[in-house]
Formats: C-alpha cells, sequence, structure tokens
C-alpha cells in the first residue's frame, strides 16, 4: 500500500534526472528459451560440468535471482533520500532498452554507455556458444542490470552509495533529457507502454 502522492513513475521523471544501475545477479529467469537452445546445441546435459562456464551447467544457469524488494522499500524510506527516486524500472522479459522506456515520460530520451560496466561472465560465453555478440542479446537477456533507478541528479551519488552499502552493486549509467532529437535506433513504445526512447551507445568493458 502506497499513499497517491507517494507513488513512482514516469509523471516524476524530468529532464536532467540521473538512471542509476542495479546490478543483477545473473540471468533471472529470462530469456531461457535461448538458453537452452544454446545448451542444446553445444550438446551440453544441465549436469554436465562445463570449464567454459565454470561449474555444473544446471548450477551456473539457475543462480537465484537477486531481490530488490526489501533494501529499495528502504531506500524510499530513507529520511536523508527523501524524494529523491523518481521511478524504478525491474529488467525482465524485453531487455535492457525496453524495461527503462516504458519508465519515462514520451518525449524523454537516454542512451546509455556500454562501456559504463562489463556483462558477467555467463553471458560471454552463452553469446560466444552462440556465436553471436553481446549487443545481440540486449532484448533478451539483463546482460548484469536487474534493476535501474531514475533519480534527482543532486543525489545521484548518495544513492548509489546508499544501494552499495545495502549489498546492490551500483553505476550511474546515464542523464534524461527531453530535448528534440532524431529517435531513429532507439527503443520506443516497448512492452506496450507509449513512453520514453532508449538507446545503448558504445562498446562494453572488458
Amino acid at each position: 500500500v502506497v499513499e497517491a502522492d507517494r507513488m513512482l513513475g514516469h509523471e516524476r521523471v524530468q529532464h536532467g534526472d540521473v538512471v542509476v544501475s542495479i546490478a543483477s545477479s545473473g540471468l533471472h529467469s529470462n530469456g531461457y528459451s535461448l538458453v537452452r537452445r544454446i545448451v542444446a546445441d553445444q550438446g551440453l546435459s544441465f549436469t554436465d560440468t562445463s570449464a567454459e562456464l565454470g561449474g555444473v551447467v544446471g548450477e551456473v544457469l539457475l543462480e537465484p535471482t537477486r531481490l530488490y524488494t526489501g533494501p529499495l522499500v528502504k531506500l524510499l524510506a530513507e529520511p536523508a533520500l527523501d524524494g529523491a527516486v523518481h521511478a524504478f524500472s525491474h529488467v525482465t522479459g524485453g531487455g535492457i532498452a525496453a524495461n527503462l522506456a516504458r519508465v519515462l515520460p514520451q518525449g524523454a530520451w537516454i542512451e546509455l554507455d556500454r562501456g559504463a560496466w562489463s556483462p558477467y561472465d555467463i553471458f560471454r560465453v552463452l553469446a560466444g556458444f552462440a556465436g553471436t555478440d553481446l549487443e545481440s542479446t540486449e532484448g533478451t537477456w539483463n546482460l548484469g542490470i536487474g534493476m535501474f533507478a531514475v533519480v534527482d541528479a543532486q543525489r545521484a551519488s548518495a544513492v548509489v552509495e546508499w544501494l552499495e552499502a545495502a549489498g546492490l552493486p551500483s553505476w550511474v549509467a546515464g542523464t534524461i533529457s527531453t530535448e528534440a532529437r532524431d529517435f531513429a535506433g532507439f527503443e520506443q513504445g516497448a512492452k506496450g507502454v507509449d513512453g520514453g526512447a532508449v538507446r545503448l551507445v558504445g562498446s562494453y568493458a572488458g
């Protein structure tokens, strides 16, 4: 239960807000149709040990999903950060850009720098098995981002510091803009929501 005037969402998001990425713990149960096909194409059983994956296949692929609700509710209740968070987006099915776009208002956009983080080995190995690159999986897997927080720019550093102290590795992903621009190449209208526009740019950190 939440008071109406405390609800988060795209209505609170504004020009200059900062997007903070919060790390995932692995695949988070998304894109497993692709995972199963890759594993089958490699001739692997879920009980096999894979040197590339770093353990028993089934155990590596079923790394428990990180749960965010508890710490994020505490973040919202932190007096020093009251009102700092404007929106959250859980990176579920549909990938990175689509899930962030749905919590941005129409006309708002952001370019996420891939160089801000390094996707986990599990994603790199599976993409390698499939003979593809990480960029082509961005609409399927979270690639290491489990949640986004859209926050007030003046308190972004404090939010990241709080999240890190709570055991949630986090980093600044970019800044929201509402300036007019061409949206070619951006993800828009994602997941049935006519929201903002997001695209990823650059190369992933090694």
